[in-house]
């Protein structure tokens, strides 16, 4: 007899519901949200799993990987999907989401999520902590430039080198009693901005010891940040049967609503990796701004000549994207003229 279980994780506690392959509830216990307590009871030679549910979550891809070491059948569960699926349900408890994940396991109703490789989230988490550090930063700026405002103080344009000493000059010569309060900003602000130069140098080291980002990277608009999120986003590029679906997944196609007589396309459904969406849009951008010409920035303006830029970037990131995964998939580079780019195939 098969067996099927679901998870609901929580940071400290995991509720675990067995069912067999006609839904009658085998088990259902309460435990630590902690590997070993979790092989304690599913590692039970009583039981003979098919499958395994675990919601997508914080602790998810820790949990994936020891059940996955283990031997057992798990499968990381898309969030949204789930949610949809157990708002049918009249009481919401921890009990009876891993019920209603259990039956949806048992049931084949769920939406597998690829957890990522070890590599790829270390190189996440690098991402993820410059780009924090960078808008903390940024904050500081935007803080003291508002609350100097309200004394007749203007920084007006001013880089990041220059930005401490127009703020000293502006509050020294003006308004002494004010640089009492300024300063412990200004330092907060330069360990921040050393800091961020300590976790780029580093992202800068990775990329130039990487080939694949190296082979990225010959795209026009992509730099080594926007390099090294893809690869981090993507991890195993084998995961997409074609290269056109890692658009959908970055959430840059349109999304559709049919019903009955009705049948509408709407705007990008913008599911999936926001920082991704948001690398390729500004990828794009800096490829239509540059004064390098290449096929692909000619075709993104023949859109933009018809629907507009805004219309023209979207369409460039999710083509960027593409792109991108089949130079990764190929081991090719870049080809800038629409003849080299149709010869290969």
């Amino acid at each position: 007899m098969d067996h099927f279980a679901g998870l609901d994780v929580s940071v400290k506690e995991t509720s675990i519901c067995i069912v067999d392959d006609a839904g009658k509830i085998v088990r259902e216990v309460k435990v630590a949200s902690e590997p070993e307590a979790l092989l304690a009871v599913l590692k039970n030679l009583a039981y003979h799993f098919k499958r395994i549910g675990l919601e997508a979550g914080p602790l998810s891809q820790w949990l994936f990987s020891a059940l996955a070491e283990a031997g057992l059948p798990v499968i990381c569960v898309e969030t949204r999907h789930m949610q949809a699926v157990l708002k049918a349900q009249i009481n919401k408890t921890d009990r009876n989401d891993a019920r209603g994940i259990a039956q949806m396991m048992r049931a084949g109703l769920y939406r597998p999520v690829h957890v990522k490789t070890i590599r790829s989230q270390k190189l996440r988490m690098l991402l993820t902590h410059r780009k924090l550090l960078q808008s903390k930063a940024i904050a500081i700026e935007n803080d003291l430039r508002g609350t100097l405002r309200n004394f007749g103080l203007k920084v007006g344009m001013v880089g990041k080198v220059k930005f401490e000493a127009r703020i000293r000059e502006l509050v020294e010569n003006l308004l002494p009693e004010l640089a009492v309060l300024v300063e412990p900003m200004l330092i907060v602000r330069r360990t921040l901005r050393e800091q961020i130069v300590i976790l780029h140098r580093r992202l800068l080291a990775i990329v130039r010891d990487d080939e694949v980002c190296r082979r990225l990277m010959t795209t026009p608009g992509v730099g080594p940040v926007v390099a090294l999120t893809y690869r981090a986003t993507v991890d195993v590029p084998a995961r997409f049967r074609k290269s056109k679906a890692v658009g959908a997944v970055f959430g840059l196609t349109c999304a559709k609503y049919q019903s009955g007589e009705v049948d509408r396309n709407g705007r990008i459904s913008r599911c999936g990796d926001e920082m991704m969406r948001v690398m390729l849009y500004e990828a794009a951008q800096s490829m239509l701004r540059s004064k390098k010409w290449s096929w692909l920035k000619a075709w993104a303006m023949q859109i933009a000549r018809r629907r507009g830029m805004k219309k023209a970037i979207v369409a460039l990131a999710r083509r960027l994207a593409v792109i991108m995964h089949r130079i990764w998939v190929d081991g090719t580079e870049f080809r800038w003229t629409r003849e080299q780019a149709i010869a290969p195939a």
